[in-house]
């Protein structure tokens, strides 16, 4: 992870870059990206805007949920993006790119190597 904070006027903007652990990871692994994840987002100020971009590793799938995941998802959610959309519970934060319809073709973000599945794992809350 790395985040930096730009001084603006109205206001501050505090970007977060991250890469999540795959899902092939130890549960201890996950459980340590989103405690420093959270420690780092517990230090931003509270009047800051905050953007957190990078590669979930996860997949909220096309249902939505109200204020957290938009309708415009791709494909099914899966066990880490279960744990997404907590955190974003948690921090009252919006998966914003599953809230814009795009073309079929714009929502994958990850393929297989042979091209055979496309996942949308690459997220901006």
């Amino acid at each position: 992870m790395i985040y930096i904070r730009l001084q603006g006027k109205p206001t501050n903007l505090t970007i977060i870059q991250i890469y999540a652990p795959t899902t092939e990871a130890e549960e201890s692994t996950i459980d340590d990206f989103y405690m420093n994840l959270q420690q780092i987002l517990d230090d931003v100020p509270k009047k800051d805007a905050i953007l957190i971009i990078g590669d979930w590793n996860a997949k909220v799938g096309e249902t939505a949920v109200p204020d957290i995941v938009g309708k415009f998802g791709l494909g099914k959610r899966n066990e880490a993006g279960e744990r997404l959309i907590d955190f974003c519970q948690e921090n009252h934060m919006i998966i914003t790119n599953t809230c814009f319809q795009q073309p079929k073709r714009r929502l994958y973000t990850w393929t297989t190597p042979n091209g055979q599945h496309r996942n949308q794992i690459d997220y901006i809350l």
